[in-house]
């Protein structure tokens, strides 16, 4: 059995979390913050706690090993989307710079969380350059797709190509639109989520034609987000094995076309840790390994 940092889709060994409890705290840091970080509307504490159970013991009940962020009063309630922060990769984690203001702290809040674990760090991301976690995504265990955003910079993509190209990663550069501009959260992951060595959740309306070409020249067959779904996050897919899929409920079209493409799919509510933030499962997780 081979185990690597370097995928989206096999089979989820292990994952950090962020239990809501550690980022929210309360219902008066959630009005403190939530407008300040464009939150759509304030999270509820108590029944964020609750879909965050419901979320978590899914995981758990599927046998992956689960360790958790604490709380740390540096950081923001933003930091329950503990994807965002760091990149696990196979020669060590990256700490990734913040394009999110009100995020920064982020990565170091994370590094002393790895450095309990004995868990390595290859490099990070440093000023001016920005570079988000939600911007990247593996579409094989040798090639790094990176998003050039509003979070994602190009010197912060110049410094992971420092990192990593040395040691045989090829990084494809995907230049994303406007969209909504610099407030709105927008990453590659916004729009591009691998379920299977073959087989993505793409919304196509946002999504680059040369990007889209080279993942079918790759032989990725897809399956396309409808209009109405994409702002619910039906594009945020987390994989925890090759077909087997988290998301959010209230995606029935995307969960329809999933099924039909042969895949397993579990649904959590998440109105209050997921809506609201504009942060899906994917987000809400620091995948660390998995196996094929």
């Amino acid at each position: 059995m081979k185990t690597t940092h370097h995928s989206e889709y096999l089979k989820l060994k292990s994952v950090f979390i962020k239990p809501s409890k550690n980022a929210f705290v309360s219902n008066i840091n959630l009005d403190q913050q939530w407008q300040e970080l464009n939150f759509l509307s304030q999270p509820h504490f108590d029944t964020a706690i609750n879909e965050y159970k419901i979320f978590e013991d899914f995981i758990k009940k599927k046998g992956i090993d689960i360790y958790h962020f604490p709380f740390d009063n540096t950081v923001t309630i933003d930091s329950i989307y503990c994807r965002d922060a760091s990149i696990a990769t196979n020669f060590g984690m990256i700490l990734c710079n913040m394009g999110k203001v009100g995020r920064i702290n982020e990565p170091k809040s994370q590094r002393k969380v790895y450095n309990d674990f004995n868990i390595p760090v290859l490099g990070e991301i440093k000023s001016p350059g920005t570079l988000e976690g939600g911007d990247v995504a593996w579409l094989d265990e040798n090639t790094l797709a990176v998003g050039h955003t509003y979070r994602t910079n190009d010197e912060g993509i110049s410094q992971l190509k420092q990192l990593l190209e040395p040691k045989g990663i090829e990084i494809i550069i995907v230049e994303l639109p406007h969209y909504k501009g610099k407030m709105n959260v927008f990453h590659l992951m916004s729009i591009f989520s691998p379920v299977a060595k073959d087989l993505a959740v793409v919304y196509s309306p946002l999504m680059p034609i040369k990007f889209r070409n080279e993942l079918i020249h790759r032989g990725f067959n897809f399956v396309e987000v409808a209009n109405e779904e994409f702002e619910s996050m039906g594009c945020n897919v987390l994989a925890i094995a090759p077909k087997k899929c988290i998301m959010v409920a209230g995606n029935p079209k995307t969960q329809e076309l999933l099924i039909n493409a042969g895949c397993e799919v579990e649904l959590y509510k998440g109105e209050e840790i997921s809506i609201k933030g504009g942060g899906g499962p994917t987000c809400l997780t620091r995948p660390l390994l998995r196996t094929n």
